[in-house]
């Protein structure tokens, strides 16, 4: 499935509910020369609708900003796969890195060798340990997330019975982190709904629509299926939208609306979650390039201007948090595109 950049006005305001307005300060803010920066993206990769949408923010702001975006990255999801390219940005000397990180260490030394060559890093939806780069682009606060998937699993199993996570890779760091959060609000909060299992689908649509199949056969019992990542979440609905468990076994998690429209409207998913990848991808770009020119340096307490989204602070560990996960279901899924 291929994201068409003509979404990227038209999503200007999904997230307007979720996005904070900083206070200001006098440090950072603007007045760099963005003109010609140059910024490689590296999602984790290619061929994910997710990033795509993502990728189409950050070419919205470089258009904006008068710099230029390239895209890169491996067809496969692995740490080790992102090197090469984060190695080549480097040699490149390229302003800024933008990298959504398959695993939060083992691209460490590499980032660390681009910083050292002059390029500044800024991770988005996926992060490294802090000493590797200089801002982290966080799409919301793990606990929202995890707190907003368990909500709406509850809702849609009554608040009992057994339920499994669908995720994607064994590595994936936001993917670990709300699932930790989850088991621990699952523990504390609902103490009637039971995780049975935690399998991975690798982000690949194939394994993952194997995996749902393998859950379903091997809990007969279960409830509901929570899978925090697009490619995934996708899958299992597609595979219960044909089987004997449609309507009986609830999937929701982290989706796009384009991904999960006919999932929602044949009764297959009542509700999922997600930010907006558009603008995510947006306000990554945004970051980078005041880093690039200077206005901010990823100091805690700076804030800088992010376009249409308007002004941001830059948090503890160099985070700036985009805003709070957005619910989609039959109610409103039609008026987004991507």
């Amino acid at each position: 499935m291929k994201f068409t950049s003509v979404l990227a006005a038209g999503t200007a305001a999904v997230l307007a509910l979720g996005l904070t307005a900083c206070g200001s300060s006098d440090d950072g803010g603007g007045g760099g020369d963005t003109e010609g920066v140059t910024i490689t993206m590296l999602p984790k990769n290619l061929g994910n609708p997710y990033f795509e949408a993502s990728t189409a923010g950050a070419e919205e702001a470089a258009g904006e900003l008068g710099a230029t975006v390239e895209e890169v990255g491996p067809d496969t999801g692995s740490p080790d796969a992102q090197v090469p390219f984060i190695n080549t940005a480097a040699q490149q000397g390229v302003g800024a890195l933008v990298v959504s990180a398959n695993d939060p260490t083992a691209i460490g030394d590499a980032l660390q060798e681009a910083r050292d060559a002059g390029t500044k890093v800024v991770t988005f939806d996926s992060d490294t340990e802090p000493q590797f780069r200089d801002l982290f682009i966080n799409q919301a606060s793990a606990e929202g997330i995890a707190d907003k998937q368990l909500e709406l699993i509850s809702d849609q199993i009554g608040g009992e019975g057994e339920i499994a996570i669908l995720s994607a890779s064994a590595n994936a760091t936001n993917q670990n982190a709300w699932i930790a959060l989850m088991e621990e609000k699952l523990a504390s909060d609902y103490p009637d709904i039971e995780l049975v299992e935690t399998v991975y689908g690798d982000d690949d649509d194939q394994t993952s629509f194997d995996k749902t199949a393998a859950l379903l056969q091997s809990h007969p019992d279960l409830k509901g299926i929570v899978s925090p990542t697009t490619v995934g979440i996708a899958a299992a609905a597609r595979y219960v939208s044909t089987s004997e468990y449609k309507g009986e076994v609830a999937v929701t998690g982290l989706g796009t609306p384009n991904q999960m429209r006919e999932y929602v409207e044949d009764g297959t998913v009542e509700a999922f979650a997600l930010w907006n990848p558009t603008d995510l991808g947006y306000l990554a770009t945004q970051a980078a390039a005041a880093l690039a020119a200077g206005d901010i340096t990823g100091e805690e307490g700076e804030t800088f201007e992010a376009g249409r989204l308007g002004e941001f602070t830059v948090g503890a560990d160099g985070e700036v948090l985009l805003g709070e996960p957005y619910v989609y279901d039959e109610s409103n899924i039609a008026d987004f595109d991507f």
